[in-house]
């Protein structure tokens, strides 16, 4: 192509120049603009004013004007000592209008024209637009369509513009037919496949796509081929060629590989060359991946020199570099490795550099790094910087790059840059159920307020039987090391009494106040303490409420109960994001209560243990185990029979500080705080007793037809989750997929725990930041109940909010 255009150009230079007596230029007329202007055309005109032209120096004129693409003819004349420029400009482009693609988006074409100069308001070049015409073609081939065709259309217009329309038809991918692998007899066709991306049409294809050729594929599934004998001990494994044929229909892909397996081989020894540092302890950790003896193993040996490399990037080796040198013995089969480690110079940081934090300060930002400026480079205090960037929820994405202070062989600096994206919420819901009416709720929360990385948020609730105001505010900075503080205040009230069976019927209004602070211990763990003080007013109704509440009730002989309250807490996080973690953990502990001198002393722990583990193929295993158990302390004791104060029974732990199970965020399939123990409302007329639910939960006699949950004092919770790979997700910070099993149940206390009596659910559910804000849906069965479950059981269960 470039020589059919040079041929082009010389044959319009020959025609377009005459034969020039050498003159000096008066001067130069231009002939032929519309839209150019006379100064652009002379600022690329090598000529000028008083020089001496001849025949050469015009045809490198007529050349540069060309190069400019401005112009599709040029012609040069002479008139006297005047020079005369002729052009033709080359029509603009008014429109562009791209139609019939799906696969590549309309916009990333759009700008990859551009690149090119394709663009409205160009100048059009009719070769640009064959070259384009060609690399989209190659794109699609790229992605197995091979019936492609791209059909340009240009539409001449008035004022010497054109109107481009390119019309793509894709087609259809073409289908694996067969894939085949000649020359292996170690293993089968169907274990060297397993792992391969690409493979003939199977019942999941509709999901994987394994069936739609793709030559990128094609390349990482032949990586892999060579892989899978490498890491088995072919040291020298070889593929001899690969051959793709395609059916005259263009529907077909036959594959075809070409193998010579070679000989397992074993490694006889093991050198560790070069400037070694720590050289005791970088033998014990080459004895860790690769011995004297082994099976020779590829992967084991990218892995020995990684741990090498991280080790002395830790160390602030920056570049170090951990070549390694097989040399083969075919006759014996064995293989004599040689690591050679070139540290290179100790790396310290110049200076951090941030980007792309427009909203939040860079205080916050810098006071999260642990790589410091001025210290050593340290590969694992810039990875814990990453992660705690992460956690902060602030930022969609984080990257951190080192680069080479220009002179300075031993300084980096470093560039974080980060994507910010919505960290406060407007969450809000509406919704009507035949037991609590229509359901109002809203909250405005920041976990960035005024870009300072403070958290604030006032939230309300409004339903027929609840309403609810609080307001927080937390500062994890009060001081530089990290110690935080917060306030939280909070008013409620809620009438449970014309709620039927879904609550225990009683109604209560709290007001509450509380302060805490949070120390950091290390990087992953620190406390949390609070104090605070609260008011509970709790109204039974007689014949409506369950007796045992009401028995509780009179024994405390106080319809408001006052509260010192005071807690402390425990958390260890190792979890690498904040929205969508796919390693790492949390551990957490707390014991709260109420204090001495309060109506009634209680204390309360709640433990939970998650962990997330990548299991491969983009999946993620998540396993979540919970409990929570609270009781009594101090003198103040009861009588039940005389409901007055005597030396005796200890009270009960107050049913207003219950453990319930169940709901979206418990176990699933089951409506909210459902689970645990229920008791039916009212006296039996002839024991003068409580009346007993039965096996279905059915209270005879009593004014409601079904038993109320009331909660427990001791909670169990177990979840196991896998995050799936779907290949429509591709950004897991936007959307999740998971299946899951939840495992849990209130009980009274205790003591009466029983396993027999843990409620089980399965299903899917999805975790998706939705324009409208965070969305979780879940479908869920019950997979182990009892029948007087089946009046709480709920199969979809969501929850939604606004983000900002």
């Amino acid at each position: 192509m470039k020589r059919i255009a040079a041929l082009i150009l010389l044959a319009s230079l020959s025609a377009n120049v005459l034969a020039f007596e050498p003159f000096v230029v008066s001067d130069i007329r231009i002939d032929g603009l519309s839209r150019i202007s006379a100064g652009t055309v002379l600022n690329y005109l090598p000529i000028s004013k008083g020089d001496r032209v001849t025949t050469d120096s015009v045809q490198r004129a007529i050349r540069a004007l060309y190069q400019t693409h401005f112009f599709s003819d040029v012609e040069v004349e002479r008139q006297g000592d005047i020079l005369v420029v002729k052009v033709t400009e080359r029509p603009s482009i008014a429109k562009l209008n791209i139609r019939g693609n799906h696969d590549i988006k309309t916009d990333d074409l759009k700008k990859g024209l551009k690149s090119i100069g394709l663009s409205e308001g160009e100048t059009f070049d009719r070769l640009a637009l064959d070259r384009v015409q060609q690399e989209l073609i190659h794109q699609y081939y790229n992605r197995g369509k091979y019936n492609v065709s791209v059909l340009p259309h240009v539409t001449r217009l008035d004022r010497n513009r054109v109107a481009i329309d390119i019309e793509i038809r894709e087609g259809k991918v073409a289908k694996i037919k067969e894939i085949n692998i000649v020359g292996n007899h170690a293993f089968s066709d169907k274990e060297i496949e397993d792992g391969f991306e690409s493979g003939t049409t199977n019942w999941m294809s509709w999901y994987s796509k394994n069936d739609q050729y793709s030559s990128d594929k094609l390349s990482g599934d032949l990586n892999k081929l060579q892989s899978y004998y490498m890491d088995r001990g072919y040291a020298d494994f070889g593929l001899d060629s690969s051959q793709v044929t395609i059916s005259p229909d263009k529907r077909e892909m036959y594959i075809t590989a070409d193998v010579k397996e070679g000989e397992i081989y074993t490694i006889s020894d093991v050198h560790l060359l070069g400037d070694l540092i720590l050289p005791d302890y970088m033998t014990k950790l080459t004895n860790a991946f690769v011995r004297k003896g082994q099976t020779f193993n590829r992967q084991a040996i990218e892995d020995c020199t990684k741990a090498m490399k991280a080790v002395l990037a830790d160390m602030g080796y920056a570049y170090a570099k951990v070549d390694t040198i097989p040399k083969l013995d075919k006759d014996k089969r064995t293989v004599d490795l040689s690591l050679y480690v070139q540290p290179g110079h100790r790396i310290y940081v110049r200076r951090i550099v941030l980007e792309g934090n427009t909203r939040t300060e860079d205080d916050v930002l810098r006071r999260e790094m642990r790589q410091l400026e001025g210290a050593w480079y340290s590969q694992a205090a810039i990875d814990r910087s990453k992660i705690r960037l992460q956690r902060l929820g602030f930022f969609k994405k984080v990257d951190i790059d080192k680069t080479r202070v220009p002179g300075s062989p031993d300084q980096v600096d470093l560039k974080v840059k980060v994507e910010e994206q919505s960290s406060g919420s407007l969450m809000f819901g509406v919704g009507y159920s035949q037991y609590s009416g229509i359901i109002l709720s809203g909250s405005v929360s920041q976990n960035n307020f005024l870009g300072t990385g403070d958290q604030f948020s006032v939230g309300a609730e409004k339903s027929d039987y609840y309403t609810q105001i609080n307001a927080s505010y937390y500062n994890p900075y009060l001081t530089d090391n990290g110690v935080g503080i917060g306030y939280n205040i909070q008013l409620s009230k809620a009438d449970f009494s014309d709620l039927g069976s879904e609550y225990a019927s009683y109604s209560n209004s709290t007001r509450s106040f509380s302060t805490r602070l949070g120390i950091p211990i290390t990087d992953f763990q620190g406390l949390n303490l609070s104090l605070g003080l609260s008011s509970t007013k709790i109204n039974n109704y007689e014949g409506y409420t369950p007796q045992v509440l009401i028995d509780y009730q009179n024994a405390i002989g106080h319809k408001t109960i006052h509260s010192w309250t005071g807690s402390i807490g425990w958390t260890y996080d190792t979890r690498n994001s904040y929205w969508a973690a796919t390693r790492g953990g949390l551990l957490s502990a707390s014991v709260d209560g109420a204090l001495p001198g309060s109506t009634v002393q209680y204390w309360r722990f709640i433990g939970e243990a998650n962990h997330y583990w990548p299991i491969g193929g983009g999946f993620v295993l998540y396993l979540d185990g919970q409990v929570g158990y609270g009781a009594t302390y101090g003198n103040q004791t009861y009588d039940r029979t005389f409901g007055q104060y005597q030396a005796g029974q200890k009270y009960d732990y107050p049913f207003w500080q219950n453990f319930y199970a169940g709901g979206v965020r418990d176990v699933r399939g089951f409506q909210d705080n459902t689970l645990g123990p229920r008791v039916c409302a009212g006296l039996d007329t002839t024991t003068g007793k409580a009346i007993q639910p039965d096996k279905n939960g059915y209270c005879g006699g009593s004014y409601y037809y079904y038993a109320q949950p009331i909660g427990g004092a001791f909670k169990v919770l177990g979840t196991a989750e896998v995050y799936l790979p779907l290949p429509f997700l591709k950004d897991i910070n936007t959307a999740r997929v998971s299946l899951f099993m939840d495992v849990g149940n209130a009980y009274k206390n205790y003591q009466s725990f029983e396993a027999k009596d843990l409620r089980a659910s399965a299903g899917i559910s999805l975790h998706w930041k939705a324009p409208i804000g965070p969305l979780i849906i879940s479908l869920a069965t019950p997979i182990r109940s009892q029948p007087s479950d089946r009046h709480y059981e709920e199969r979809i269960q969501f929850t939604f909010g606004s983000q900002f």
